[in-house]
């Protein structure tokens, strides 16, 4: 199931981006991310050329939460993307890749006062405005700054599709954004309308993600269409921008098909253009917030495999030096994903295998049942469409360091993340000088 430059070379070895995928984990050490930097780039290029092809004016912004770093930074900014954060520490990831300001978007449903402060201050594009609180804390800050910041206003449109119920976002019932018939929900719109320093460029939404169907797009579209007429006859307010988020499937396994850009744009046109025509609304400046789709099949993961236990008649246990602290889908969502051994990709598969993790979890399976070569230690795995989320949802689990990141163009690899070190796991330890002290009274007593 190979995915953009992914090839098998004469040594029988994966390659991506050019390069040996062998050679990049003994020179880079395993558990590694690898990122294909060509493939990253057509998947962003693809997205503003057609969206801008059929909805001009329309924006595409990365949503970094799942993948960012200073260098993803930098390539989204060359391909003319925007850029959708969601904590302070994003914004500022952002902002030392020095991205182009006015093309951050700021969400998030908890957004501190020093965040708000920070993106105030460094002038970001536009903040999305999730709940009332948020609101009135920003419209203070803007007041006492004396400056006017332009916001959209999150909503949810009561759509749920059919997706993991922990990544759906756009149900009434959720933690995100204010329901999009409720009277309190117009009651925030009038107070963002007359509060100085605020100004309402219009709204966002966003429904979830891992979505394969395309029917829940339009519906949310048709939601959101009639939902701006109604503003426009109770209020007379006409916005000017409607953000429908992301969360655009991607492939997996082999016997999956995610619906392809051009099939979810034009579902997107198609269902705007009928509902502005049905409710006479001129069609507002459309955003979308792709992620995963753009990140999440450019990257794999490199682990090499140690020990190997059969359970006999059960199943044989294939352990790697990785697992759920570099990839905690599997554990979080029951997520699946395939893989090969690098090293010997064309080989006949001859075993059924599950591929487990090290941490001490009965839970870190990365792979169950996986069809490979007999497996020996020693073996690299790839694993495929690991691009999003895993990397951003990495942790220190059991002390593990996390691992390093490698970006790969054209035969040549790059470190965009070191791979973390036993000191920097202690380096923000402190032992309290009480503790200390005790230890030099037991030693002297």
């Amino acid at each position: 199931m190979f995915m953009g430059t992914m090839s098998v070379d004469d040594k029988n070895h994966l390659t991506i981006g050019g390069c040996d995928t062998v050679a990049l984990a003994h020179r880079y050490g395993t558990p590694l991310y690898v990122l294909d930097e060509h493939f990253l780039r057509q998947k962003a290029r693809t997205y503003r050329t057609i969206f801008n092809d059929l909805i001009p004016g329309s924006k595409v912004l990365y949503a970094g939460k799942a993948l960012l770093n200073s260098a993803v930074c930098r390539i989204m900014a060359e391909e003319g993307l925007g850029l959708d954060v969601v904590s302070g520490g994003e914004l500022y990831t952002a902002l030392t890749a020095d991205f182009p300001r006015e093309q951050i978007y700021f969400h998030g449903n908890n957004k501190s006062s020093a965040e708000l402060k920070m993106a105030l201050e460094r002038g970001i594009g536009r903040i999305v405005v999730d709940n009332i609180w948020e609101l009135k804390t920003l419209g203070e800050l803007a007041a006492r700054r004396g400056v006017n910041v332009s916001i959209l206003i999150r909503l949810t449109p009561g759509v749920e599709p059919n997706t993991h119920s922990y990544v759906r976002t756009g149900q009434f019932d959720s933690k995100f954004g204010l329901p999009i018939n409720a009277d309190t929900t117009m009651d925030a719109i009038r107070q963002a309308v007359d509060m100085p320093g605020i100004d309402l460029k219009g709204f966002h939404c966003h429904i979830g993600s891992q979505i394969m169907e395309l029917d829940a797009y339009q519906k949310t579209v048709r939601l959101m269409i009639e939902f701006l007429a109604r503003l426009k006859r109770g209020l007379g307010l006409t916005v000017e921008e409607l953000d429908l988020g992301g969360g655009l499937g991607i492939t997996y396994l082999p016997d999956e098909k995610s619906p392809s850009l051009l099939d979810y744009a034009q579902a997107i046109s198609s269902a705007l253009t009928t509902s502005c025509q049905k409710h006479r609304l001129a069609m507002p400046q459309i955003a979308v917030e792709p992620g995963r789709s753009i990140v999440g099949e450019a990257g794999i993961t490199l682990y090499t495999i140690g020990a190997v236990k059969e359970v006999p008649g059960v199943r044989k246990y294939v352990a790697v030096d990785g697992g759920m602290a570099d990839n905690p889908r599997v554990a979080m969502y029951g997520a699946k994903y395939t893989g090969c051994l690098a090293n010997r990709v064309l080989d006949d598969a001859e075993e059924l295998v599950t591929i487990a993790g090290k941490c001490c979890e009965s839970g870190d399976i990365l792979i169950r049942d996986i069809s490979l070569p007999t497996v020996r230690t020693g073996d690299i795995l790839a694993v495929y469409a690991t691009g999003a989320y895993n990397y951003s949802m990495a942790s220190n689990y059991n002390r593990l360091p996390r691992p390093a990141m490698v970006l790969v163009w054209q035969g040549k690899s790059d470190i965009i993340v070191e791979r973390e070190t036993y000191d920097d796991l202690v380096r923000l330890d402190r032992i309290p000088q009480r503790l200390t002290e005790a230890k030099a009274a037991v030693v002297k007593g």
